[in-house]
């Protein structure tokens, strides 16, 4: 009897547990438990981020390095000897062009000038008697040639006089701005001394160098866009007037060199400059973000969308630019794409597009 009790016992305990398992797992609680696929459900695909290939104007670029030149540089010297009398710069002052520069002292020379020209007066007074005598038959012909030469001789006498006295004004050769000068008034200065340089730097040239494989694609007057440290959110313009005619043989580089208008003369000679080339344009070019690109060896891969499936599809690339990349073949204008989530994707594999969570607003 005591057996048949424990029977019975253990069958209506099996029998409990049978019928919870039964009826538990087919609640909703156990199949939303048991994720996708579970309670015998569709199967869910990956999540992905979805775009569209667009159409757009991409730029065919090259980027170079530079340095900024003067249009025009000199260093002013004198041309003589003599003593500084008078600047009549100031450091950092823009001068037109044959403005004064520097006077030396010229009294010996002004003193040398006057005698000269007394002289030349005076043999052009006796040049002018001997033509009237000759005529008369009253001095013979070689007593005039010799009237002749002596006028001849105090005119080049004036001449190299009026020459040195030139060279005690320097005048500036053409517009630009004066540099920091290193002598002061009253100085003696030697035929060759620096005093200070001018600069034109109202256009400044830019001077770089670029790969012999783009030498076809070159011309002047292309346009340039030069980018400098010293003001990062500013983008100057310019275009190349000349290219060096031949090609470095050590760096297979070649030269060329653009003016670069200079407004405000913010630019400086001896800047480090970055340079921007555009060799050509390419309009409704196929586009897609860089990071729906999945490089697989030397291929590359994209994975379009065809009926809620990612089918991987070879593409061959182009241009790039900040966050895009041209697309030569393998895609068509508006196919969907997937642009994240796509590391852990295969071929034929079902995708669940997300949607952009719009912003929340913030409330008070």
């Amino acid at each position: 009897m005591k057996k048949l009790v424990l029977i019975l016992l253990a069958v209506g305990v099996l029998g409990g547990v049978g019928y919870y398992w039964k009826y538990s797992t087919s609640s909703p609680v156990a199949q939303k438990a048991a994720g996708p696929g579970g309670g015998g459900g569709p199967p869910r695909g990956l999540p992905v981020k979805a775009g569209v290939v667009k159409s757009g104007r991409i730029l065919d670029e090259l980027s170079a390095v530079g340095t900024l030149l003067a249009n025009e540089s000199v260093m002013i010297r004198p041309e003589r000897d003599g003593r500084i009398s008078e600047i009549h710069f100031g450091e950092g002052q823009l001068v037109r062009k044959d403005a004064r520069l520097v006077s030396l002292d010229s009294s010996e020379i002004e003193a040398q000038l006057a005698a000269v020209n007394a002289e030349l007066s005076l043999n052009r007074s006796r040049m002018k008697r001997a033509e009237e005598l000759h005529a008369k038959n009253f001095i013979s012909a070689q007593a005039l040639d010799e009237a002749r030469e002596n006028l001849n001789q105090s005119l080049a006498r004036q001449a190299e006089v009026k020459a040195r006295l030139d060279k005690t004004v320097i005048s500036a050769p053409f517009e630009g701005v004066a540099g920091l000068r290193q002598v002061s008034p009253g100085a003696y200065v030697k035929a060759g001394q620096d005093i200070a340089r001018l600069e034109g730097i109202g256009t400044l040239k830019l001077d770089f160098r670029v790969p012999e494989i783009y030498l076809g694609r070159l011309k002047p007057r292309q346009a340039v866009q030069v980018r400098v440290d010293a003001y990062p959110g500013d983008a100057f313009q310019g275009e190349i007037y000349a290219i060096e005619p031949a090609v470095d043989e050590q760096t297979r580089t070649v030269l060329l060199r653009a003016r670069v208008p200079n407004p405000g003369v913010r630019l400086k000679p001896g800047m480090f400059a970055r340079v921007n080339l555009v060799l050509g344009t390419r309009e409704n070019a196929l586009l897609i973000p860089e990071q729906a690109l999945v490089p697989r060896g030397k291929d590359n891969f994209v994975f379009r969308i065809v009926e809620g499936k990612a089918a991987m599809t070879k593409v061959e690339i182009g241009l790039r630019r900040i966050g895009d990349v041209e697309v030569v073949t393998g895609l068509s204008s508006g196919d969907p794409i997937v642009i994240d989530g796509q590391l852990k994707l295969q071929d034929g594999a079902s995708v669940m597009v997300l949607k952009d969570k719009p912003l929340a607003t913030m409330t008070k």
